[in-house]
């Protein structure tokens, strides 16, 4: 049951998706940046969680009244190699803390390190279509410790991305996005999903939104011993990530967050907030 009902979720998306790229012509996840041009992204999260998604998708307290915290810094990055391929690179420096009525633990250090390219395939007035692959590198923590930054392995992830302008119409875009993730040792694969939609309020005031998916393949190893609840080995996830910007001068802006998680299974249920602060080549 808990499958079919995943399957029925995903083939609703997946009509949702063909729907509206037939109906509609930026800047957004699909494009790739020019030629030796910037782009860079530096984040201020806050994630706090006192809940839990269990196996049938339900929400309940974590045991013994626990909360976990996890407060982290990202720096994101991309730059432009030629006008069609795209370097990205993302790092973070985490701060965790999980307690209850029995035992507070607290990890600190570098997590997992994301490197990988994106590559224009074509482009027209229909929109752009490229695609991504992304490395996720084990940071340099003991994945032994009882509250862990991440799982300690690699992961490798091919994605297709699809973005149009909605323009003259909606002074925005909309970007749709779909990819494999393969985990090579214990934690599942994952099918991950994304719709974004982002407009222009004002010349100096934007906002976009996402529905940032994760669909777990269920082919790990079904026991976890990690400490930490949102490295769990074979979850589902449904993050609603909301944004709002504001252009300070050419190339600066500043982004205020907030990352609601509205659905899954067994991982913490909880939300970020997020303070950004952004640079682009002119």
């Amino acid at each position: 049951m808990r499958r079919t009902c995943k399957l029925t979720a995903l083939i609703f998306l997946f009509a949702f998706i063909s729907w509206f790229s037939l109906t509609g012509t930026c800047y957004a996840g699909a494009w790739t940046m020019k030629q030796g041009k910037l782009y860079d992204r530096f984040g201020i999260n806050y994630y706090f969680a006192n809940e839990e998604f269990d196996s049938n998708g339900d929400k309940k307290d974590f045991a013994s009244d626990g909360k976990f915290k996890d407060f982290h810094l990202n720096n994101y990055i991309e730059f432009g190699i030629t006008d069609s391929i795209t370097l990205i690179n993302s790092i973070y420096y985490k701060s965790i803390e999980k307690e209850d009525d029995n035992v507070k633990q607290e990890t600190w250090g570098i997590g997992d390190i994301d490197v990988g390219a994106k590559f224009n395939i074509t482009e027209g007035s229909w929109g752009i279509l490229s695609t991504q692959t992304l490395v996720k590198i084990p940071g340099p923590y003991d994945d032994n410790d009882d509250l862990p930054l991440g799982n300690g392995q690699f992961d490798l992830e091919i994605r297709m991305l699809y973005g149009r302008s909605l323009y003259p119409h909606i002074p925005g875009y909309c970007n749709f996005e779909i990819g494999y993730r393969w985990r090579f040792e214990d934690p599942s694969d994952e099918l991950r999903y994304l719709i974004e939609f982002g407009v222009d309020f004002t010349k100096d005031i934007y906002g976009r939104v996402k529905l940032d998916g994760i669909y777990s393949m269920d082919n790990g190893k079904h026991t976890d011993t990690s400490g930490n609840p949102t490295t769990t080995n074979n979850f589902d996830l449904g993050k609603l990530d909301t944004v709002l910007g504001y252009k300070i001068s050419k190339g600066w802006g500043i982004e205020l967050g907030y990352t609601p998680e509205i659905y899954g299974q067994n991982t913490a249920s909880g939300a970020t907030y997020t303070l950004a602060f952004t640079y682009q080549m002119p």
